[in-house]
């Protein structure tokens, strides 16, 4: 790659969002009484996946998956897939969240606020995927969201999910 092709790159980047992937819960059954799953991060052409866990409808991955943001209002999908050996594997849901929310909440100056300071909340809708009211909270000198995400086109499963931001030396920034 080139020096130019590179520093546009960083140019038109706002900075990373590390999703932490907490767990899942109440996942659906897509083997004998149980599942393998996994998730799968896309936003843009960007596409992550955590690590299968075996026989598990509730499994708990806590696992980091870190995407570079270029454009807030792109959405980040989640889908949650039965990992099978010896077949194609088997959607076990799905679920869009927006960071527009997210991103407003790091433009604002947080001086002297105190640690754990609800920022801003955002609440269920039918626009939305969130099972209850998510916040925006800055803590440990950061800004997290956490968020449970209600999976659609399935019978059942919830993802938990946490957000944090990344500024990057060079990018544009918010």
């Amino acid at each position: 790659m080139n020096m130019a092709a590179g520093s546009s790159l960083m140019a038109n980047l706002m900075g990373l969002l590390r999703i932490r992937i907490k767990r899942g819960i109440n996942l659906a059954v897509r083997d004998l009484n149980t599942s393998d799953p996994y998730v799968v991060v896309k936003m843009g052409r960007q596409k992550l996946k955590t690590r299968v866990i075996k026989r598990d409808v509730n499994p708990e991955w806590n696992e980091d998956l870190t995407l570079s943001v270029q454009d807030p209002n792109a959405p980040v999908k989640i889908t949650v897939y039965d990992h099978d050996t010896f077949s194609l594997d088997d959607k076990m849901g799905e679920a869009e969240f927006s960071i527009k929310e997210f991103i407003g909440a790091l433009k604002i100056e947080v001086g002297s606020v105190p640690n754990g300071t609800v920022i801003t909340s955002i609440h269920p809708s039918r626009s939305n995927c969130l099972v209850e009211e998510s916040h925006v909270i800055y803590k440990d000198r950061r800004f997290v969201q956490e968020m449970c995400l209600r999976l659609n086109n399935v019978e059942c499963g919830e993802i938990e999910l946490e957000l944090q931001w990344i500024d990057l030396p060079g990018s544009k920034g918010i």
